[in-house]
């Protein structure tokens, strides 16, 4: 081979590696310097070529229209909605958006839904989906919106809990057009004293799936655990009970594995009052045989105890975990993702996950304004991420974000593999910057989060794989200095692509992330 022939196949390697490695690319949006600095947003997602975010300010609120160039070509302003609503949402199709929203209006909440293009326009006049008679002034929200999976059906639902015996459930359900499916009242008993309702979720089918949790006065523990679906055609509830004992069970969640029609229901579990973590707790419910197919709780071996403790020792390894996400296999398996959190104070304590909840309530979800008016949304004061507990303590000053732990079932919920990214994160005052964001490729998860080098932050990313193998990738490329990523407010918006806000001199900006 000449030494030609031989330049030019180097200079196309080169150049095939060269691509390859620079196919990650991000792209800033211009801080807006009119905006104030303070404010939320929502990042609503990616329509053709326009990327669509909310803003709001006190009563100003606004649809921002970028390009792919993350250039502002568009500000529609809200001016159709009311002065002060009490929360907001959207959802996201391919070609439009919902935005379903609240407010009062003299003794009346209404909950109320409208519909945008993709250029963030509305197209439709706001429809009322439900209203309620409150007889006084209310700052939190009265009605929860959840939808399936697959976005065909789409809920509102609102639960009285005037009787301490019995609560009434209101739920209006629709399909993608906002038709009108079916409106349903349905009364849910409360056998027992310290027993609340708990992590609403919609399958595919229609069908409302949530939990029913009674506390042990005893012990200030959880005693029974009963998962309750509503099927559509059926106002008969169907509750499977279990009564928990001899382990002590930590945040309930529900994941609905819609493809194998089957119900997974999942907690961090310890053996005494504010015990180490020993293992997880699991429940299943199948849909198609109307009967729980698994019950276990699995405990966590040594080696995984020593990859996961961090700084702590191998019995107190899983104690500043908290359960972030749910991932369901086609075979019937399911990924947990769970992250080391946890605060430290000016007097040199901790406050861990025994600090945060007071069993069973998780923070007295009937306290304030939702026990005042006799609604509440159904949800209760547990966070799925915990900040808002720790706010709670007046000499927080540190946030500490750790570890993530990854756990791979199979169908029969034993673990096939399980997995540590290591990271340390911290920050004094607040927690912005801290946790991380997550992008499914298909192929593989792919983790977004800060780390902190000379006092900065730079964001990485590692992923996944099915097998349990973790990549760690190189520091992306164009990380320009003085932008500050918030990953946990992300939201992904293409089978690679992310939308990750970021701070610049304390204003709020966007960054667009092909991977």
């Amino acid at each position: 081979m000449n030494k030609k022939i031989f330049n030019n196949i180097f200079c196309l390697v080169f150049i095939f590696i060269f691509s390859n490695i620079s196919a990650q690319k991000i792209t800033y949006s211009d801080p807006d310097k009119d905006e104030a600095k303070s404010g939320s947003f929502e990042i609503i997602g990616r329509f053709e070529s326009n990327y669509l975010i909310y803003k709001s300010y006190k009563n100003s609120y606004n649809i921002y229209v970028y390009n792919a160039q993350m250039n502002i070509v568009e500000k529609n302003n809200l001016d159709f909605l009311p002065d002060r609503i009490i929360n907001s949402n959207f959802l996201a199709y391919p070609t439009f958006s919902y935005m379903f929203y609240q407010y009062q209006r003299r003794n009346i909440v209404y909950s109320m839904a409208v519909k945008f293009d993709n250029t963030g326009k509305k197209i439709s006049e706001p429809l009322q989906l439900d209203t309620t008679d409150i007889g006084n002034a209310v700052n939190n929200k009265i009605y929860n919106i959840i939808y399936s999976e697959d976005k065909e059906k789409i809920m509102s639902y609102k639960i009285n809990n005037k009787s301490d015996k019995e609560h009434l459930l209101k739920t209006v359900l629709f399909d993608k057009d906002l038709k009108l499916i079916q409106e349903n009242f349905t009364s849910i008993s409360l056998p027992e004293k310290k027993t609340f309702l708990t992590t609403f979720q919609l399958d595919n089918d229609g069908d409302l799936a949530f939990l029913r949790i009674t506390g042990n006065s005893q012990n200030n523990s959880i005693s029974k655990v009963a998962f309750i679906l509503k099927p559509i055609n059926n106002n008969q509830l169907i509750i499977s009970e279990d009564v928990i004992k001899d382990i002590y069970l930590d945040e309930l969640s529900i994941k609905i594995d819609n493809y194998n029609k089957r119900y997974i229901v999942s907690s961090f579990y310890s053996k005494q009052k504010r015990g180490n973590i020993e293992g997880l707790y699991t429940f299943i419910w199948d849909k198609t045989t109307n009967k729980v197919v698994k019950k276990s709780t699995s405990v966590f071996t040594e080696e995984l105890r020593g990859e996961a403790r961090g700084e702590n020792s191998t019995k107190t390894a899983f104690n500043d975990y908290f359960l972030r996400n749910i991932i369901t296999k086609v075979d019937g398996g399911f990924i947990i993702i769970a992250e080391a959190v946890y605060t430290s104070s000016r007097s040199g304590g901790i406050n861990n996950r025994w600090d945060y909840y007071n069993y069973p309530y998780y923070g007295n979800p009937y306290g304030g304004g939702y026990y005042n008016y006799g609604y509440y949304g159904g949800s209760f004061g547990s966070p799925w991420y915990p900040w808002g507990a720790m706010n709670n303590f007046n000499n927080v000053t540190r946030y500490y974000a750790d570890n993530i732990l990854l756990l791979s079932y199979d169908s029969a919920a034993k673990i096939d593999w399980s997995n540590v990214i290591i990271k340390s994160q911290y920050d004094d005052n607040s927690d912005e910057m801290l946790g991380y964001s997550i992008l499914n490729t298909g192929e593989d998860i792919k983790f977004l989060f800060n780390v902190l080098e000379r006092r900065n932050w730079i964001l990485s990313e590692q992923a996944i794989d099915g097998e349990g193998q973790i990549t760690r990738s190189p520091t992306l490329k164009n990380l320009e200095k003085g932008y500050e990523f918030m990953p946990r407010y992300a939201k992904q918006v293409g089978a690679k692509q992310i939308i990750v806000p970021c701070l610049y001199r304390g204003y709020v900006c966007f960054a667009k992330i092909d991977l």
